[in-house]
């Protein structure tokens, strides 16, 4: 039966060091799909066999030594790969699949953004150059015919568009990830393709939601002071099967926990 799905995603922040993490959470949420991020692993050395045992016996990597990298996970057959890169610069941010759905199929993609640095002016720091050319390049790729079909855009996209997506907007409005000119061309690339929102669909736009707390936060919790990195986006053919999102907000508090928690979205026919 595919008439119902749930996709997970999760940067997990370096897939080997926290696969405790991983097992536990498979084990608790089983989501038929887990999409992960920053698992900064070369294809060679990703650890396949503790995520066959748990059930996942369909996975597809993207991986780079070190950095970046994303892996799509699934109880279910994945076909159709395309690993896509951007900016010229060969880094493994991107992976997509076709995933079984309601008697055909939902072209799932698993993003990583980057993060764009500390200081949000390309002159002086490319890497916020790199971030805005990134999204530049998603804007003209994810619109028409990719849209026009049964789809979903997952992953770490590396900005918190909307006032109460960040725990305070006027102390980060000039921090990377929240400043005016990303949260615009963010919109912009949803906008283009017509990509609905999900977790915005079921969490009013006037309340706070974070996936991300900073380990610099003794206490994560306590402080909240959070930050929706982490996002699910559905084309319009599919908006009407979303059924709900969720932040597993505890698993930022599991042992050695990613600075991430992981998002869940349910569809069904």
């Amino acid at each position: 039966m595919t008439d119902r799905l749930t996709i997970a995603t999760w940067n997990i922040n370096s897939v080997r060091l926290r696969m405790p993490i991983v097992e536990r959470f498979l084990e608790e949420v089983q989501p038929d799909v887990l999409c992960l991020q920053e698992t900064k692993c070369p294809d060679a050395n990703f650890p396949f066999n503790p995520l066959r045992k748990a059930g996942y016996e369909h996975i597809e990597i993207n991986g780079q030594k070190g950095y970046h990298g994303v892996a799509t996970v699934s109880r279910l057959p994945l076909s159709n790969v395309e690993k896509r890169e951007f900016c010229t610069m060969g880094d493994s941010r991107h992976l997509a699949v076709d995933v079984p759905f309601n008697g055909s199929s939902l072209r799932l993609h698993n993003f990583y953004v980057p993060a764009g640095g500390d200081e949000p002016d390309r002159e002086i720091n490319p890497k916020f150059g790199h971030k805005l050319d990134f999204f530049a390049e998603m804007k003209d790729w994810l619109r028409g015919e990719e849209t026009a079909k049964p789809a979903v855009l997952v992953g770490d996209l590396n900005v918190a568009p909307y006032e109460h997506d960040v725990w305070s907007h006027k102390k980060l409005l000039k921090v990377v990830s929240h400043t005016p000119l990303e949260c615009e061309l963010f919109e912009t690339v949803r906008e283009a393709g017509g990509w609905i929102d999900a977790m915005r669909q079921f969490t009013p736009i006037e309340e706070k939601l974070y996936t991300w707390w900073s380990y610099r936060a003794k206490d994560w919790s306590g402080a909240d002071k959070g930050r929706r990195l982490d996002h699910v986006w559905v084309s319009q053919p599919l908006g009407g099967n979303i059924r709900g999102t969720r932040v597993l907000r505890d698993a930022r508090g599991w042992e050695k926990p990613s600075d991430h928690a992981p998002v869940i979205a349910e569809f069904s026919v």
